[in-house]
């Protein structure tokens, strides 16, 4: 396949694989506020449990559509990934040896589960555990005691309801307390005539309240699902390094002290600057590293020793060195040693002779004068 035709191809790829993710593209906007309130859910709740106002800020007017088209992009890009990877494999695939395909269809299906694991220990485990201690850590600092003071004579406090919810038709002007939402609520009459219910946070005694932007949340969040993403690879990194021949099962077992300290190093790079998080994740690089080298024992290295080529392979494999020279094949020269030249010519003309015996242009140029002179003497007598 020529150059033209490798670049004709991969537009095609490209152009099939934009048109295959339109349609997730579309679905994703359509659910891109549900996505975005599935995010936020972890800190509302955290927030909640500290008695703090569960709602984000937005200080731009573009800011909520814009994490809005962020998540829908990221959302597309997810669920398109294996229609994605698809094409990309067919363009790569004519191109790649046997044993090179077997360990494509090993490692994208192992990396594809490493992956949804990864988002899914993060949005379970570790985004509740963080959250939790950074907003508790907040609202503990600076914590001042409310006095407590008696009341004066004839002031009698007004008490209002407090439910899990919303009650059902509420009148204009009720209000209540919504301990489902941390809120004081009341029902206020619009313009139109609809009744409409409006809340005011409720927000429990604390030195630093808590209220978080929803862009840096969001990026937050991202930041720590790539961090995750990549980290739970390394079992995929351990494959590739032993398949490749680089290093051995044995050779990693007698480092796992160094493979613990590159686990939190790369804790502490990939996470956010807290001891909290830098555990959480390398925790979880050192187990997946001892899921790779258990892997190497499943699959071990030699997994089609041979590399046949297939497909459109550039390269050609080497010829057998013990096969036998083929009709066409050019003869072996003859030796240049010969016992009967040696014996009646000079060594001027054992050097003439092994220069036209190495050069094929010289074959049909005369003899010299002296070669023929010394060619007619037969000191033989014949």
């Amino acid at each position: 396949m020529t150059l033209g035709d490798h670049l004709e191809d991969l537009r095609r790829r490209v152009i099939l694989a934009l048109i295959g993710v339109v349609p997730i593209l579309i679905i994703a906007l359509l659910f891109g506020k549900s996505l975005l309130a599935l995010l936020i859910g972890p800190l509302r709740e955290q927030l909640r449990q500290a008695n703090q106002p569960s709602g984000l800020l937005a200080t731009g007017p573009f800011e909520t559509f814009a994490v809005y088209l962020q998540i829908s992009m990221i959302a597309t890009v997810i669920v398109g990934s294996p229609w994605l990877l698809y094409h990309l494999w067919k363009f790569v695939e004519p191109g790649l040896y046997t044993n090179e395909r077997s360990f494509v269809h090993i490692l994208v299906p192992l990396s594809s589960i490493l992956t949804l694991t990864s988002a899914a220990f993060l949005y379970y485990v570790v985004l509740p555990v963080i959250l939790a201690f950074f907003i508790n850590f907040g609202t503990q600092l600076g914590h001042d005691t409310t006095p407590i003071v008696p009341l004066e004579p004839g002031i009698v406090l007004p008490q209002a309801p407090v439910l899990q919810g919303d009650p059902p038709n509420p009148k204009p002007g009720q209000f209540w307390v919504n301990t489902n939402t941390m809120q004081m609520r009341t029902a206020v009459p619009l313009r139109d005539g609809t009744l409409a219910v409006i809340g005011s946070e409720l927000v429990a005694g604390a030195g630093i309240t808590q209220q978080y932007r929803v862009s840096e949340y969001i990026k937050t969040v991202l930041s720590l699902a790539l961090a995750f993403g990549v980290g739970f690879q390394t079992p995929v990194v351990v494959l590739l390094l032993g398949w490749a021949g680089i290093v051995e099962r044995e050779t990693l077992a007698k480092y796992r002290r160094y493979a613990i300290a590159i686990s939190v190093v790369a804790g502490a790079i990939l996470t956010p600057a807290d001891p909290l998080s830098m555990m959480l994740l390398a925790i979880p690089l050192y187990v997946l590293f001892e899921l790779g080298m258990l892997l190497l024992i499943v699959f071990p290295p030699k997994i089609n020793p041979g590399r046949e080529p297939d497909g459109d392979a550039d390269d050609d494999p080497d010829p057998d060195p013990d096969s036998e020279p083929g009709p066409d094949s050019d003869p072996e020269p003859e030796s240049e040693s010969d016992p009967e030249f040696e014996k009646h010519y000079s060594p001027d003309d054992l050097l003439d002779k092994s220069r036209r015996a190495h050069d094929p242009n010289d074959y049909d140029t005369p003899p010299r004068a002296e070669e023929s002179d010394s060619l007619g003497d037969d000191p033989e007598g014949s």
